[in-house]
C-alpha cells in the first residue's frame, strides 16, 4: 500500500520519501521538513496517533493525514484531537487520496498566506498621494515595468514612499495575486538576516528546535521586497547574487538548493553607485538589481501635492 501511494502520488508530480514506521516517520522528519505527511494508524512500535502527538509535542504544524482500514468513531476524533488534517478508510478510491493531499497542501499553504496577511493588516499601508509631474513621472515608470519580470532599484530618501512604490509594482504585475513580502534589511542584525531570508532547517543552529520557511520560499511565486538593501554584508550579497542568478536559494543547514520563482525589488536612501566604487557593495549585484531604476522624489520638489497629503 506504501508503495502504491508512492508511484500514485510521484505521478501527480509531488515528491515522495518513504519510512515504514513511525520511527522512521520521525528520523526522516528530523533530517528533512515535509509538506505533508500520509500515515497508517496501525503500526508497530509507534502509532499513528502517537505520531502525530509527537509532531504537535514539538510544535510541528506540517499537515497530517491519517489512513487506516480499522476506522471506528473514538479513533476519528482522536487523531482530529491530535490535529490530523484528514480521515481516509481504506478500501478507498485513489483519487479520493490524491485530493485529500492537493486539498491539505492547498489549506497549507492558504493558512501560512494568512498569517503574513494579518501581520501586513496589522502594520497598514497607504495610497500615493499626490498628482504633481514628478508624481505623474513615477506613476508611469511603474506602469511601464510592473508587467515585466525585471528587477527594480527604487531610490529616494527617506520617508518618500520607497515601499509604496514597490507594492505599485507588484499591484501592476501579474503576480498581483500571490504575496508581496517586504524586509527591512537595516531593522535584522546581519547575524541573523540570512536565516530571515533563506530560511533555516531544524538543527542548523543553537535554538533552532524547528525548521523555519524563509522570506524567499514565502514569496514563491510573488514579490520579495528588500528596503535598505545596502545595510547588507557583503557575504550575504553573494548569496543573493546566486538567487538572482540561479533562481535557486539554500536554507541556513540544509545540503541542497530549492527552486524559487520571485521578483525582487529593493530600495535605499543611499548612493549606491558611490557605494560600488568605494567597494562596499557589489558592482555585479548593483547592475542585477538596478536592471529599472525609480527615484522617487522628496515633497519639497512636488510642493503642488501638500495640499492634497494634509487633507488626506
Amino acid at each position: 500500500m506504501r508503495d502504491l501511494l508512492a508511484i500514485t502520488l510521484q505521478k501527480a508530480g509531488y515528491e515522495v520519501t518513504l519510512a515504514e514506521g513511525g520511527a522512521a516517520a520521525m528520523e526522516a522528519i528530523r533530517r528533512d521538513p515535509f509538506d505533508a505527511i500520509i500515515t497508517d494508524l496501525r503500526m508497530p512500535e509507534m502509532d499513528g496517533i502517537e505520531l502525530l502527538a509527537r509532531l504537535r509535542a514539538q510544535e510541528s504544524d506540517v499537515p497530517v493525514m491519517v489512513i487506516t482500514a480499522h476506522g471506528t468513531i473514538e479513533t476519528a476524533v482522536a487523531a482530529m484531537k491530535h490535529g490530523a488534517s484528514d480521515y481516509i478508510l481504506r478500501p478507498f478510491d485513489i483519487d479520493v487520496v490524491e485530493l485529500a493531499v492537493e486539498r491539505v497542501l492547498n489549506g497549507a499553504e492558504v493558512a501560512r498566506q494568512n498569517a503574513f496577511l494579518r501581520q501586513e493588516v496589522d502594520r497598514g499601508w497607504d495610497a500615493f498621494i499626490g498628482t504633481s509631474k514628478p508624481m505623474q513621472a513615477v506613476y508611469e515608470l511603474i506602469q511601464r515595468v510592473g508587467p515585466s519580470k525585471a528587477s527594480v532599484l527604487i531610490t529616494g530618501e527617506t520617508g518618500t514612499g520607497k515601499e509604496l512604490a514597490a507594492r505599485a509594482v507588484h499591484n501592476a504585475s501579474p503576480r498581483r495575486d500571490m504575496l508581496f513580502v517586504p524586509i527591512n534589511c537595516a531593522a535584522i542584525p546581519a547575524d541573523i538576516l540570512e536565516s530571515e531570508l533563506f530560511g533555516y532547517e531544524k538543527g542548523a543552529f543553537t535554538g533552532a528546535v524547528k525548521a523555519r520557511v524563509g522570506k524567499f520560499e514565502l514569496a514563491d511565486g510573488g514579490t520579495i521586497f528588500l528596503d535598505e538593501l545596502t545595510e547588507m554584508p557583503l557575504a550575504l550579497q553573494a548569496k543573493l547574487l546566486r538567487v538572482l542568478q540561479e533562481g535557486e536559494v539554500t536554507p541556513v543547514g540544509a545540503s541542497a538548493p530549492e527552486r524559487i520563482d520571485v521578483r525582487i525589488l529593493a530600495a535605499t536612501h543611499r548612493d549606491l553607485a558611490g557605494m560600488v566604487e568605494t567597494r562596499v557593495f557589489r558592482e555585479d549585484l548593483y547592475y542585477r538589481l538596478a536592471v529599472f531604476p525609480i527615484v522617487i522624489p522628496p515633497l519639497r520638489d512636488r510642493p503642488e501635492d501638500i495640499g492634497p497629503m494634509a487633507e488626506y
